[in-house]
């Protein structure tokens, strides 16, 4: 007779408000997986850490531990919950919808976060002043915003691409999340994108998942 081994807990490294994190969190949350959190702390370099790069050689956060496999960045992290962990599916079964939630997922991904990040903010303020960091972060996500009401006005329900949660529901909510709590976008230019966030902001699975709610949010984040 097999004997029955408990499996090890899900491992995440994170970062309170690291939207990459968070979109884990909210993947996790959904699936109903119970993770451990290990939280990293990026503005004191924990992720450049020759531990950590052991885990993450390129030093971002997120990074996903199941047993003994590693697996680094957030898209591939989703990619391996949805294959493994098939409950609550976060890919429609329709090829169509399924690729406009690729797209609109890469527009976050690609086109906004990786542009707003602490490397590049840092870079920016030593080669154009501090003054010019926001102005360059709230560009960066109009235009991406812009795109993506223009690409998810045929497809929108309840949700993102209808009227259940998918991946690009997951990659919005933390990219929205950030550009009003840490940004100041005018989101009235963004009605689809407002009203999402609306849905998302009273669904569990995402409350649970926000920065000022995980153990490293510092008691008077929002």
């Amino acid at each position: 007779m097999t004997e029955n081994v408990a499996s090890p807990p899900l491992k995440l490294y994170s970062s309170w408000r690291s939207s990459c994190s968070q979109r884990v969190r909210i993947a996790l949350n959904l699936k109903g997986l119970n993770f451990e959190y290990k939280a990293v702390n990026l503005l004191k370099g924990e992720q450049f850490t020759p531990e950590y790069e052991k885990l993450n050689p390129i030093g971002y956060v997120p990074t996903l531990v199941d047993g003994d496999i590693v697996i680094a960045d957030s898209f591939a992290i989703l990619m391996y919950l949805e294959e493994k962990y098939p409950q609550h599916p976060l890919l429609p079964i329709d090829l169509s919808k399924r690729a406009v939630n690729y797209q609109a997922a890469n527009i976050v991904s690609s086109s906004i976060q990786p542009l707003q990040n602490l490397v590049v903010l840092k870079y920016i303020e030593e080669k154009s002043g501090p003054e010019e960091k926001l102005p360059w972060v709230q560009r960066v996500i109009e235009k991406g915003f812009t795109a993506l009401e223009k690409l998810l006005k045929a497809h929108a329900g309840k949700f993102a691409t209808g009227d259940e949660i998918f991946l690009a529901d997951v990659f919005l909510a933390p990219q929205i999340h950030g550009a009003i709590n840490r940004f100041s976008v005018d989101m009235s230019k963004f009605p689809l994108l407002s009203r999402l966030n609306d849905e998302y902001n009273a669904i569990a699975a995402f409350q649970d998942a926000e920065p000022s709610k995980q153990p490293d949010a510092p008691q008077s984040s929002s």
